[in-house]
């Protein structure tokens, strides 16, 4: 995909939080038209800040409205990694899927979810999956070149 829109994990976790508490695309594609951290502020907590959301798209040359549609991260880090999977699919670490150095093991995602994420993970990541079950697979999260 030579038109896939990157922006960074940092970008990424944010706008997949809104997502999450605001449970309002229109309010969020409204915020990202007008570049207004004021409409995001309701998702705003103690690790989440939007004041310098839109200028450090800017600055970086994240086209934001354009991600709203899919986009890749430019890198994952372990723990980064990690929240952005709780954030996209609202679950918990060590509830929902093993986490661990370098991995994220027996993460249950649907065909709609796994396509998600087979987009937006960063190229410095592996997807591992097992084979389908009543329309759940079973992924895990490799660093790449540690996928023994």
């Amino acid at each position: 995909m030579s038109n896939e829109i990157k922006i960074s994990q940092h970008t990424a976790i944010l706008l997949e939080h809104a997502r999450k508490v605001l449970l309002d695309e229109v309010q969020i594609r409204e915020a990202v038209r007008l570049k207004d951290p004021i409409l995001l502020k309701n998702a705003e907590g103690e690790h989440y800040q939007y004041g310098d959301f839109f200028t450090y798209a800017e600055e970086h040359a994240e086209q934001i409205e354009q991600a709203l549609e899919g986009y890749r991260m430019t890198f994952n880090t372990r723990n980064g990694l990690k929240i952005w999977v709780e954030e996209k699919f609202n679950l918990q670490a060590h509830v929902d899927f093993k986490f661990g150095d370098n991995r994220i093991d027996e993460l249950h995602l649907d065909e709609h979810q796994l396509t998600q994420l087979r987009q937006s993970l960063a190229v410095n990541w592996v997807v591992l999956e097992k084979p389908l079950r009543e329309g759940i697979q079973e992924v895990s999260l490799v660093l790449r070149g540690q996928e023994d």
